[in-house]
């Protein structure tokens, strides 16, 4: 029997993928799967035609290795000029480029398969590379620059996870013009001290250098999360709330664009299966002020915290983002990127699968699909849509108006944009919440028609799916409404909104025990919640009889303004025998509606009428008018 050995050498690894798999894929699986089962093999025999062998091929992604770097630096060369001549035969919409990232490290050989940093620097370095480009370590750019005509342009040090050192990183540069080139590396100067004065220098260097080096760790020291003092239990999945992006344009009319780069981090972490995700309504209390890692985890209870910041001058952005594990005190990656706006839609999906790839979370093929979909490419369609957004967000009249002329504009611009079907449908319903529709049969209808076109545009999207549950809901088609809202929960495990919704149509539906368990849920994802999740669970309590526990939870809503929790309180306080109370609730109900009257609750989607009876009962104990 032959023993399975373990040895050790150096190798020249490269590791490739493509990209906008995902994108590809979403758009036409069946095309995708034909060309990069194509390209795998002209891959694949230029590998060997350079002595190279491939070890493995999961999803988009190849890995390679190679007895020395120049061979893997000629097989990445020729692979990227074939393969830009075989993308000039498809549509440009169907185009696959692969990035390409090659490192000489030393790493384990087991079965067939290799391990090590240098797999780990080789992978990180290929997300580094441009789409049909190639980048390169420096110990391969040492090994290669005087043996191959191409350029390289020195793309500075970069940090690699649990490795100690930064990792020097070369692009290679394809074109005829920049063969010989060496672009950007940082020249070493030749001039030659004598020997004292250079002791002194380099003592005095080192003296001022530690200096420094205690100063920045004294500023960026992150004093340790305790679990003990955490508000809520540390879930077992890997957990981590995401901190609004800072705006550093000094323009605050680009607010809405760092806070739905952040929106849009968490709505794609949330797909996670194995991930728990804090809500946005939650991170964004923390919005404006200074972060204190610390404090964050404690009162969110999670172990891990995303920061970053955006700054954007016309089309080019900076965008810094860093993640820390709050109990150890340490960062386990953090990165600066420099981009042009067009690349705003790759940039999320990198830092999403860097936090994922960080917390040692693996996605399957079709879950990475899932995680990176989005419903649009369209970059002005997306701003538009980040616009509506933010008014919709405000949750007044004024902003749903606006937000709703926004998301037709997106629309305009892209007819096939899910999302932005989905924050039109919300609009019409929030008309009838707002109490400004001039016929809310006709807003529910209209709300039904772009749901139904979001979800046919598709299928995954959660928030189409949790949508359409609410206005099954309203209309009291309850069977429907919980098929759409579990399917919504399914495809977003950590939505918050999802859960909630599922748990509020439950409680309309009379089943109070699991509405509570669906409410308790959204709240551990939302820790400082909306305020409407408080008022359902005081829904549930009031219903179940438990009256102080209803109060206590009815109490917890801070929008004064909010008439369907005074209604509430009026109905716990009259049911208390608290007259003075109940009066004053009643009060507050008649100078927010002066036309409100009892027969108005029968619009509440209740299922059972004897649920409707027993709150305007107590109302009308209350002293409200039929």
């Amino acid at each position: 029997m032959t023993e399975n050995t373990t040895q050790r050498k150096l190798t020249a690894i490269l590791s490739a993928d493509v990209k906008g798999y995902s994108k590809l894929m979403g758009d036409d699986d069946e095309s995708t799967v034909n060309t990069i089962t194509a390209y795998r093999e002209i891959i694949a025999d230029l590998i060997k035609h350079h002595q190279g062998r491939v070890v493995d091929t999961p999803g988009d992604n190849i890995l390679a290795e190679f007895s020395g770097a120049l061979n893997a630096v000629n097989s990445a060369i020729e692979i990227q000029q074939r393969l830009a001549i075989e993308n000039e035969n498809l549509p440009s919409n169907r185009r696959m480029e692969f990035r390409i990232g090659i490192n000489l490290g030393d790493v384990l050989h087991k079965d067939e398969r290799i391990y090590g940093d240098g797999v780990n620097i080789a992978a990180r370095i290929e997300s580094l590379a441009d789409p049909g480009g190639i980048s390169i370590s420096r110990g391969v750019f040492d090994q290669v620059k005087k043996k191959v005509r191409q350029g390289f342009e020195y793309m500075g040090e970069h940090e690699v996870k649990n490795i100690s050192e930064p990792v020097r990183i070369y692009r290679v540069l394809l074109g005829e013009e920049f063969e010989g080139k060496i672009i950007g590396e940082p020249s070493v100067g030749k001039t030659k001290l004598k020997k004292p004065y250079a002791i002194a220098i380099a003592l005095l260097l080192i003296l001022s250098g530690g200096l420094f080096w205690y100063s920045y760790q004294k500023q960026n020291q992150i004093e340790p999360a305790s679990i003990e003092k955490m508000a809520l239990p540390l879930p077992e999945k890997p957990s981590i709330a995401v901190l609004p992006f800072d705006n550093m344009s000094g323009d605050p009319e680009q607010e809405y664009f760092s806070d739905g780069l952040t929106e849009d981090i968490i709505t794609a972490l949330s797909k996670v299966p194995d991930l728990f995700v804090i809500a946005r309504n939650s991170t964004f209390t923390y919005k404006g002020k200074q972060a204190n890692v610390k404090k964050v985890a404690e009162e969110l209870g999670v172990r891990y915290v995303l920061e970053g910041s955006v700054r954007r001058a016309e089309e080019k952005m900076r965008i810094t983002a860093q993640l820390i594990d709050a109990l150890k005190g340490d960062h386990l990656w953090a990165e600066r990127y420099d981009r042009t706006l067009e690349d705003i839609f790759s940039l999320q999906d990198e830092i999403t699968m860097n936090i994922v790839t960080a917390l040692q979370v693996n996605l399957t093929e079709g879950e990475k699909i899932r995680v990176l979909a989005r419903s649009t490419d369209n970059l002005l369609a997306y701003q538009k849509y980040l616009k509506g957004r933010a008014y919709w967000m405000r949750i007044n009249s004024d902003g749903n108006a606006v937000a709703r002329q926004l998301f037709e504009e997106a629309i305009a611009l892209d007819p096939g944009y899910s999302t932005a079907y989905v924050g039109l449908a919300w609009t019409h319903l929030m008309d009838i919440h707002f109490g400004v529709s001039k016929s809310p049969k006709e807003s529910v209808g209209r709300a039904t028609q772009l749901a139904q076109r979001a979800i046919s545009l598709d299928e995954t999207s959660p928030f189409a799916h949790s949508l359409l549950g609410s206005i099954f809901a309203v209309k009291r088609q309850f069977e429907k409404a919980i098929a759409q809202g579990e399917k919504s929960v399914a495809l977003s495990p950590s939505d918050s909104a999802a859960k909630a919704l599922l748990g509020r149509t439950l409680a309309y539906m009379g089943k109070y025990e699991e509405a509570l368990s669906w409410l308790d849920k959204a709240i551990r994802l939302d820790p400082i919640p909306l305020d409407w999740y408080f008022d359902m669970v005081g829904h549930c309590y009031l219903y179940m009889g438990k009256l102080e526990k209803a109060l206590e939870e009815l109490k917890k809503n801070r929008n004064r303004e909010d008439i369907s929790n005074h209604i509430r309180l009026a109905a716990v306080y009259s049911l208390l025998g608290r007259k003075e109370d109940a009066s004053a609730e009643a009060a507050e109900i008649l100078r927010l509606n002066p036309k409100f009257s009892t027969k108005s609750i029968e619009r509440w989607p209740y299922k059972n009428k004897a649920d409707v009876d027993f709150i305007i009962t107590a109302l009308r104990k209350a002293g409200l008018p039929e």
